[in-house]
């Protein structure tokens, strides 16, 4: 079981972060020194409106060359319905050879809700478009959709075991169980554990700040003023 190391209250952590955009912790993140943490442009969510916060669930996956029995793939998703928990975001790697595929779907996706996660994000394909669409305050950030079944084709690995998702200033992120993920429609940020709460703190403040800034320009204050006070651009 993978231990975690948060001060404040798990599902306060989660609820804080859904409010705060993605771009104001990717701005805290770089001033600290964790400028590669965002993962690549295109896992993006099916619909603009989508945010994603909670804490990193991971899912390495293996694409078999050949059909596998039913049976072993049903066992390999049962470990993942088994471990999730309220507040967490399933991050899967589905791993080279996986493309085209659907790695997860519409149904597979209400029942890690029923379980607690607050989304899922692959570095990859999902099936069911239209029905994920449907599941209420269920966020889906992937690279495409597709209607190929992974079922005998894809199974899960492992779980809960550090992975590497396609980034967007270098190759590779990585991402350990605990890790905090936060996204919407500008993209995904990866929090190291060890500073999600600082990150929390000081991100909330920058939102803050612009918040005002947003406030005080439709009011017709000049922009120049507006900056000065606030240091946001």
């Amino acid at each position: 079981m993978v231990e975690f190391r948060y001060k404040f209250n798990i599902l306060e952590i989660v609820d804080r972060f859904q409010k705060i955009r993605s771009a104001n912790v990717y701005d805290v993140l770089d001033r600290m020194g964790y400028p590669f943490q965002t993962l690549s442009l295109d896992i993006k969510p099916l619909r603009e409106d989508m945010r994603i916060a909670g804490i990193a669930f991971t899912v390495q996956g293996h694409r078999y060359p050949e059909k596998l029995d039913e049976e072993v793939n049903r066992r390999n998703f049962e470990k993942v319905y088994q471990a999730i928990f309220d507040g967490c975001v399933v991050v899967v790697n589905p791993e080279r050879g996986s493309e085209g595929l659907g790695c997860f779907g519409e149904m597979t996706s209400w029942c890690l809700k029923q379980h607690g996660a607050r989304g899922i994000l692959i570095d990859g394909g999902i099936r069911d478009r239209m029905g994920l669409l449907e599941i209420p305050d269920w966020p889906v950030f992937v690279r495409y959709t597709s209607h190929i079944e992974s079922n005998g084709r894809w199974v899960i690995k492992d779980v809960q075991v550090p992975i590497s998702i396609t980034g967007q200033l270098q190759a590779q992120v990585r991402i350990r169980p605990g890790d905090f993920i936060v996204g919407d429609c500008d993209g995904v940020v990866v929090v190291p554990q060890e500073i999600t709460e600082e990150v929390l703190i000081e991100a909330e403040k920058v939102e803050e700040a612009e918040q005002k800034s947003r406030e005080d320009l439709a009011k017709g204050i000049p922009f120049e003023e507006v900056f000065k006070k606030y240091g946001r651009a």
